[in-house]
């Protein structure tokens, strides 16, 4: 049976990810790592609040439409 990407082969250590989940523990994770996540974060939070402005912007144009 063929071992897949993800699969330890010779002990080697687990790939860095690259996406931080909630309340993850950060007691192994360098200071740059830290500041890796926090930039990550950072995106995630700015892409949010713009797809939260994008359905406001929409819900109001439909709120707009159907007031007429």
């Amino acid at each position: 049976m063929a071992k897949s990407d993800d699969d330890n082969v010779f002990g080697a250590p687990p790939r860095k990810k690259t996406t931080h989940e909630l309340g993850e523990s950060v007691d192994f994770l360098t200071a740059a790592e830290l500041r890796e996540r926090v930039e990550l974060l950072r995106a995630e939070i700015a892409r949010l609040e713009a797809a939260a402005v994008a359905k406001d912007a929409s819900k109001q144009a439909a709120d707009a439409f159907f007031k007429k």
